[in-house]
């Protein structure tokens, strides 16, 4: 049975079983990440270069928690991916079924590199420009709960937004934007750009603009490939 046949119930069951498979695949990740937390926290200092205390008896404990968690949505995401994909192309004609598939493999790709990204690059340089604030008579002194935070949802956060060009790409197959379109709105994307780096970024200037500038990239590199979907399809006419 396809979904084409399916009613709205049974829609909707295949939604909340899909859900459910992610939730539990997400939750038996995560306890299994959580029996790695001291290793993974080894290699999670690395962009700090120093050590971490705790300022409160359980802050340790919940920093554990919250690695597991980011660990479990990570190493499950290519799991998640995989449900949304087999319960989009159940309607799915043949070609439009490759189709869905190569998006959700690219979104996964442009994840990762999204993530390492902010790992590698942005956490580093975010976490050396915060800490030279740092006097002698304001010593810096970084809590593993607050360092946990820090890093994970910058890791995220730029995993989330190296999805823009296979967005604005799946936008312009839906006939919603155009290249003609999202270049005569380039500056206010880029003042759009800049906003959503401010609100999703620690409080200060250099990161905010580490964020934005990448993400501009990602603009153009929307604008490209929109073009050549473009001419490629008017060339089919």
């Amino acid at each position: 049975m396809t979904l084409k046949n399916l009613t709205f119930i049974e829609h909707l069951e295949e939604f909340r079983l899909a859900v459910i498979k992610s939730v539990i695949f997400v939750i038996v990740s995560s306890v299994f990440v959580y029996t790695f937390t001291d290793k993974i926290f080894s290699q999670l200092v690395m962009p700090l270069g120093g050590t971490l205390v705790f300022i409160a008896p359980q802050e340790a404990f919940i920093a554990n928690i919250k690695l597991a968690i980011f660990g479990g949505l990570y190493f499950s995401s290519p799991f998640v991916l995989y449900q949304v994909w087999d319960f989009i192309s159940a309607g799915l004609q043949k070609r439009e079924r490759a189709r869905a598939a190569a998006y959700v493999f690219l979104s996964f790709i442009f994840f990762i590199i999204g993530s390492y990204f902010g790992y590698f690059f942005i956490a580093p340089i975010g976490i050396k420009f915060l800490l030279g604030f740092g006097t002698a008579q304001v010593i810096p002194m970084i809590s593993v709960e607050k360092y946990v935070s820090f890093v994970c949802v910058l890791t995220l956060v730029f995993g989330l937004m190296f999805q823009l060009p296979l967005l604005i790409l799946l936008l312009s197959k839906l006939g919603i934007v155009s290249p003609v379109m999202l270049a005569r709105n380039r500056k206010y994307a880029i003042l759009m750009i800049f906003i959503i780096s401010a609100i999703l970024t620690p409080p200060d200037v250099i990161t905010q603009c580490i964020m934005a500038f990448p993400l501009i990239a990602l603009y153009e590199l929307s604008i490209f490939l929109t073009r050549i979907t473009t001419s490629e399809r008017e060339s089919k006419r």
